[in-house]
Formats: C-alpha cells, sequence, structure tokens
C-alpha cells in the first residue's frame, strides 16, 4: 500500500483582534493589501454540516488532520501506537476519541488534541 509522501501547504493564518469596535473598519480596511481578508462572517465549522453528528464531525477531522499531514492510517498508527483500526472507526465516527487518546493524535498531527474532543 502506497503512503501519502506530500506535504500540505499551511502558509495562511487567522489573525483575531480585541479593540475598540469603531476602529473595526480602519483595521479591516489596511489589512486587505496585505492579502488578508474579513472573515467576521464566517460560520464554525460544526454548524456549517448539522446533518452530521458529533462524532462524525470529530472523524473528518482526524482525516482531514491526517491528509494535511500527509499520513496513512497505518503511519499514525505506528506514530501514536493507535490500532489502524481504531484510528478507522475514530474517522468514520464509530468509535469515540477520548482526552488521552486525543492528545497522542494531535501531537502526531501537530494540532491543539481539543479539536478531537
Amino acid at each position: 500500500m502506497q503512503e501519502h509522501t506530500r506535504k500540505h501547504s499551511t502558509e495562511t493564518i487567522e489573525l483575531r483582534f480585541i479593540g475598540p469596535i469603531v476602529n473595526m473598519a480602519k483595521a479591516v480596511e489596511k489589512l486587505k493589501p496585505l492579502g488578508f481578508v474579513d472573515a467576521s462572517d464566517s460560520v464554525p465549522w460544526r454548524e456549517a454540516y448539522p446533518e452530521h453528528s458529533e462524532a462524525q464531525l470529530i472523524g473528518k477531522a482526524l482525516a482531514g488532520t491526517r491528509y494535511r499531514e500527509g499520513l496513512t492510517q497505518i503511519k499514525l498508527s505506528e506514530l501514536t501506537g493507535i490500532p489502524q483500526r481504531h484510528i478507522s472507526e475514530m474517522e468514520n465516527g464509530k468509535r469515540p476519541i477520548g482526552k488521552e487518546m486525543a492528545k497522542r493524535l494531535g501531537k502526531a498531527l501537530n494540532i491543539g488534541y481539543k479539536v478531537f474532543l
């Protein structure tokens, strides 16, 4: 079985600011020439898919993060010590991801573990 080897670009960031609302439009306009876009009207990813259960959404987040890092389920299994079939079940929303498991996955996938809870 072939493994994904290509790394996907993570050359974008999200900025958040706290400040006076009267200056919000000015701040947005100053950042646009630098390539930033106003995402204040965006929807949280969990709310974007109301037809999916929480377990399915978390599974999709796991699969997407694994793909972003260019890892197969087998390679992720080797990195975390989690059986490959358990990773498959988690990605398909058939197995819950506990806090300890989330921490192991987060470390291996270079992402905060709370996204899997």
